[in-house]
């Protein structure tokens, strides 16, 4: 005779987990968040669509990568939620988007209700400082295809834009200045390399090196920059042109993207100081500048492209804001491409 919990999956930890988690969702809430009972679907009320003139819904979707193995190992999983929810959301705003809401999704070897509770804490965290609702997730239990201690995590999020809102390369013009966003450090790109770098150097993650303030752990584990309220804010007061969310493949590519094929942006990299965990990788790891350059955000995270005339206005309410901002590079004729001076 065979039963589900023989099987390895337990039913009654899912059901504590969710009671958990409660109160932390309970935080992410908007006003439009309607209440299912069943607790099958997540509601939002779409008569808050009416005070646009054309709502063009945006999706995206994504997870935070190998990432989740360095919270794995250091045993903390409070932080990687708001990881996830910086990959989505920023994504969303780059088309000039407000977040509406988020789900998540967490696959595990075995519901620890404590560690999904603190994964989903972070999830619901992260919400709040993008201004969204976690309406709904799932947390999927599969003994055997993973490890007691190992899971991942994905999400998805809906925003709103005015059709005649939408930003994009078409917007871009030569003569704009481009604006660089501050990452809070390497977000949640390029770990892969990041492991690769700490097994081929023998770097341990409790390792104190002289050029960082805190472990090496901590500095890997800083949760990823949330920009989304922060670039609305900033709609509102400025011609913002075009936003790149500089994720996977690096500065140049990502800003690449909300280039129109007639322009180039032309950046300076004497503008901005590399965070010295970029530098403390490179040197450990021996990584090309190339290399660097295609996986990093190197500390941009997010780009801006509006006139030059808007430029100082812009950068003094981002920071303002508590987000370090610059002028970065300028636009100029070319053919679509995002190159260093």
């Amino acid at each position: 005779m065979s039963s589900y919990a023989e099987a390895g999956v337990d039913i009654q930890a899912g059901d504590r987990a969710v009671a958990l988690m409660k109160a932390k969702v309970a935080r992410s809430r908007r006003a439009e968040v309607v209440d299912d009972a069943s607790g099958f679907a997540g509601l939002f009320d779409a008569s808050a669509l009416l005070r646009f003139r054309r709502p063009l819904l945006a999706t995206s979707t994504d997870g935070v990568g190998t990432k989740v193995m360095l919270a794995q190992r250091l045993d903390k999983h409070d932080t990687i939620g708001i990881d996830l929810v910086g990959m989505v959301v920023d994504d969303l705003v780059v088309c000039g988007a407000e977040p509406l809401f988020m789900t998540d999704y967490i696959a595990c070897g075995k519901v620890v209700p404590e560690r999904i509770a603190e994964i989903v804490g972070g999830v619901a965290e992260g919400c709040r400082l993008a201004g969204c609702a976690l309406v709904g997730g799932e947390t999927a239990e599969h003994p055997g295809a993973m490890g007691a201690d190992e899971y991942d995590l994905a999400g998805a999020g809906t925003g709103v834009v005015d059709a005649d809102a939408l930003l994009g390369p078409d917007r871009v013009r030569p003569g704009d200045v481009v604006l660089g966003l501050a990452s809070s450090g390497v977000h949640s790109n390029g770990y892969s390399l990041v492991r690769h770098i700490l097994k081929n150097a023998d770097l341990s993650l409790d390792q104190h090196l002289p050029e960082l303030s805190r472990t090496l752990g901590e500095e890997l584990l800083e949760p990823t920059r949330i920009y989304s309220l922060d670039c609305l804010a900033l709609l509102r007061e400025a011609p913002v042109h075009a936003f790149a969310h500089i994720t996977g493949g690096g500065l140049a590519a990502n800003l690449s993207r909300s280039l129109p094929g007639t322009a180039d942006a032309r950046l300076d990299r004497s503008s901005w100081t590399q965070p010295a965990i970029f530098t403390a990788l490179a040197e450990r790891g021996k990584v090309p500048q190339a290399d660097m350059d295609h996986t990093f955000n190197l500390g941009v995270g997010m780009c801006a492209i509006l006139p030059a005339d808007n430029a100082d206005q812009a950068v003094a309410l981002l920071n303002a804001r508590g987000v370090p901002t610059w002028i970065l590079g300028e636009i100029t004729p070319g053919t679509g491409r995002a190159v260093f001076t």
